[in-house]
């Protein structure tokens, strides 16, 4: 199906956050209010986590539809197409060189001390919770995740920005940057920025949103088997390797697709 000209600017960007800090409230009401009711805490069940998450995510879609795309007497919808086979084959191997250099990125920043320390603290809790219940944390961040952050930070925010005649460079650095902020810490926001030039470029040349959804998938259903499986949070430590030799080797990974999906001049993107 082929998309609409959704435009966005600072107006409507200022839509999408108020819908994403209404969305979380709202949930965040419901659970007090829940918890209230039954006489006990919900808010580390992980039904209660895939519903926060999700009434956080929907709301300011839900707001751009109701308020921008209806009212302009449209209908919001993106392209879901499916590629050719050569395109996979470029776009897995390239973002998971990207993983790699965003695993090194992440380990730079401290852990200890001065502000980050308690706030890596809280965040390391909050990831704790989460394993409390494995198939929730599956379907929380390999099903809802993918879906729901793909069509707002690519098919509505990035796509819109390139509709406004923002260029694609700029419009794929900005949607990566409100990608990882809105992860609320810096280790999230460092892997999300890089992590999401990669799911960027890849919309923007293949015009289907299905290709960021299956690397985001990808990518965080990797990281979820590490939580579960793994006692080390990054790929050296998972590999028991030098994190400069995989930092290179991710280059390297990334480097090579990268040449032939977005440089190199006969790649071709539909059948």
């Amino acid at each position: 199906m082929q998309e609409q000209n959704y435009k966005v600017d600072f107006f409507i960007g200022i839509i999408l956050v108020v819908g994403l800090f209404i969305g979380q409230s709202f949930a965040y009401a419901i659970g007090l209010g829940l918890s209230a009711l039954f006489d006990q805490d919900i808010s580390e069940s992980g039904g209660f986590n895939i519903f926060m998450y999700c009434a956080t995510m929907l709301t300011p879609v839900l707001f751009f539809d109701l308020l921008v795309v209806r009212k302009e007497k449209k209908k919001l919808n993106f392209d879901f197409s499916t590629k050719p086979f050569r395109v996979y084959l470029l776009i897995f191997p390239m973002m998971f060189g990207m993983m790699l250099v965003a695993d090194y990125t992440t380990q730079l920043i401290p852990t200890e001390g001065g502000i980050l320390g308690p706030i890596y603290e809280l965040y390391t809790k909050e990831f704790a919770k989460l394993l409390k219940d494995p198939v929730a944390l599956v379907i929380m961040t390999v099903i809802f995740a993918p879906i729901l952050e793909e069509i707002l930070f690519r098919g509505i925010i990035m796509k819109g920005m390139i509709n406004n005649k923002v260029a694609p460079v700029t419009a794929i650095i900005v949607s990566a940057l409100i990608f990882g902020a809105v992860h609320f810490n810096p280790w999230q926001f460092a892997g999300a920025f890089l992590l999401g030039l990669v799911l960027g470029l890849v919309y923007y040349k293949t015009k289907s949103l299905l290709m960021p959804i299956l690397l985001h998938a990808f990518n965080n259903l990797l990281s979820a088997l590490m939580m579960m499986y793994s006692d080390s949070e990054t790929f050296s430590g998972l590999f028991n390797v030098n994190k400069e030799l995989l930092l290179v080797a991710g280059v390297v990974i990334f480097a090579i697709p990268f040449y032939f999906f977005a440089i190199h001049k006969n790649i071709i993107y539909k059948d």
